[in-house]
This record gives structure tokens, C-alpha cells and sequence, in this order.
């Protein structure tokens, strides 16, 4: 198997009740690190992204694991203030808009499977992905993140209706969307309408994550609509940062090896529970152990 991951690194400082807790390695980071601490021996993994030299080492804990083909140095990456709360969506700001990624597009077809993951919206445009598309024969993975929010004056990010959402839904095989998300994708107002729609515009599988009320996969199956929910896994939950970003690699390092949906459903719902369950980044060393050993 081999995966181009595209997506921009950010440096997360995390607010909780009003008060700055600490400065992480965030955005694409944890796309990368589910990646490559899942993956099976031959596997190969390339990353996409920005990084600055100046905090390089926040991320070397993953990123010297990635050759650095498809790296660029920019002078500052963004930088994400999250405002997390216990009971509702959180609050984001930025600083460091940064400009989009530099598609590698000559090489894509070496790959077996293209993950894009929207950290700041910016990552690609959809000319890029609709050029992919053109080009590309593999599965193309598109995790919607911060495509779902604009941006004020101010650089605080608040939901609204993406643009030109029919070229980005028809351009993928598979669209994932937290349950807030999903609803910028559409004028529909119920969810299951939602996923109908965008199951017609072309997107094949549609998982949507919903914390800690568990997950819901929608798909064409031999042309008939079908979805299926499982329940959050029992974990105490110590984190509720990257969640999303490692169901979606968990899924689709899973799907893109034997096809079967519901396997890579349950692993990437156990996989987005361990995450919430590490009290440190370092954790996810032990990722590939902890969701292996809670599937049957």
C-alpha cells in the first residue's frame, strides 16, 4: 500500500475554561502519526505539507519517520487557537494564513490512495482537486475540517455553506464530515436527506463523526442506499483534540487494503476513541496495539 497524505501542519495552542493550556503539534500531524502507527510492514506513507524550520522539532516525534519529497519550508505555519468546551462545538482563531499546498501532480498515480484532510480549508482549492480527479485513477479520501468554516476579520472560524460544494462532493469517493460539518455541505436540514444527496452527486461512502455518541456511515450497496451506527467506544476521555483526523486515516489505511467498509467503519471508530482516551501526544505510539487489541 502506498498513501499520499495532504494536509497543512499547525502549531494548536488549546484553551480550555478560558485559559491557555498548553502549545501542541496539530493540523495534518495527526493524520500522519495514525498513518504510520498503523501501518503494516511495507506499507509506504508520503506527506504533503508545510513546515517551519524554527519549530520543526514539535512535530520530529512523527515527521523524521516521513521522507521529506513533498515537504515545503514556509516562513511562519499556521497557528490554531482552540477554544474546547466540554459540551459544544469548539471555538477556532487563526494566525498564518499560510498558501496552499503544492500538489505533486505528476506523481499521483504511484499511489494506491490520496487523503486529503482540509485542516485550514486552505490546504487545496477545488481546481486542485478537481485536477486530481482528472488525473488520478485511485480512491481519493476528502475529510471536509475546516473547509466548513469561513473566516471574519478577526480570523475567527465559524461555520457556513462550503462554496462550490457540488465540485468538491463529485470530485471524491469517500467524504468524511463530523455531524456539524455535514450541514454545510447541503440546504438540507436532516441528515440522512444530507448524505442521500451527496451520495448522489457522486461520493460513494460518507462516515460522520459524532464524539462521544459514536459514528454513522452512509454508502451506496449495490445501488441501494445504507448506513449503519455504532456507539463510542467506553473510554474515560482525556483529549478532544485530532479525534476526527485519526478515524479518517484508521478508515481509509483499512478500507484501501480490502474493500470492506464495515471493518474500517468499527477500526476507525475505535481508533478516534483511543486517541480521546491519551492524556499525550506520545501515546500514539501505542495506537496500532490499542485498537487491534479492542477489535473482534
Amino acid at each position: 500500500m502506498k498513501i499520499l497524505i495532504i494536509g497543512h501542519t499547525v502549531e494548536d495552542h488549546i484553551v480550555y475554561r478560558g485559559e491557555e493550556q498548553e502549545v501542541k503539534p496539530g493540523g495534518i500531524f495527526y493524520s500522519a502519526s495514525a498513518f504510520h502507527f498503523l501501518k503494516d510492514a511495507g506499507d509506504e506513507i508520503y506527506l504533503c505539507t508545510s513546515i517551519q524550520k524554527e519549530n520543526y522539532e514539535l512535530f520530529a516525534f512523527v515527521y523524521d519517520h516521513f521522507k521529506h519529497d513533498y515537504f515545503s519550508y514556509v516562513e511562519k505555519i499556521p497557528k490554531i487557537h482552540l477554544n474546547v468546551f466540554e459540551k459544544k462545538e469548539r471555538h477556532e482563531r487563526y494566525e498564518n494564513i499560510t498558501d496552499k499546498l503544492t500538489v505533486p501532480f505528476e506523481a499521483l498515480n504511484q499511489f494506491d490512495g490520496i487523503f486529503i484532510n482540509m485542516i485550514t480549508g486552505f490546504d487545496i482549492n477545488v481546481e486542485d482537486l478537481q485536477q486530481i480527479r482528472k488525473n488520478y485513477n485511485g480512491l481519493i479520501y476528502l475529510d471536509v475540517h475546516s473547509l466548513a468554516r469561513g473566516i471574519d476579520d478577526n480570523y475567527r472560524r465559524d461555520f457556513r455553506k462550503i462554496p462550490d460544494a457540488k465540485k468538491w462532493i463529485s470530485s471524491v469517493d469517500i467524504l468524511q464530515a463530523n455531524d456539524h460539518e455535514l450541514f454545510t455541505l447541503s440546504e438540507k436540514k436532516d441528515e440522512k436527506e444530507i448524505a442521500e444527496e451527496l451520495l448522489q452527486l457522486g461520493a460513494k461512502i460518507i462516515p460522520v463523526t459524532k464524539g462521544e455518541h459514536g459514528a454513522t456511515l452512509f454508502a451506496l450497496n449495490n445501488d441501494e442506499n445504507f448506513s449503519i451506527t455504532i456507539p463510542a467506544i467506553d473510554i474515560e476521555t482525556k483529549n478532544k483534540i485530532g479525534c476526527g483526523d485519526v478515524f479518517g486515516a484508521a478508515f481509509f489505511s483499512s478500507y484501501i487494503k480490502d474493500k470492506n467498509m464495515e471493518k474500517a467503519f468499527a477500526l476507525a471508530n475505535i481508533a478516534g476513541g483511543c486517541i480521546a482516551s491519551y492524556s499525550e501526544i506520545k501515546k500514539m505510539k501505542d495506537l496500532r496495539h490499542d485498537v487491534l487489541s479492542r477489535f473482534s
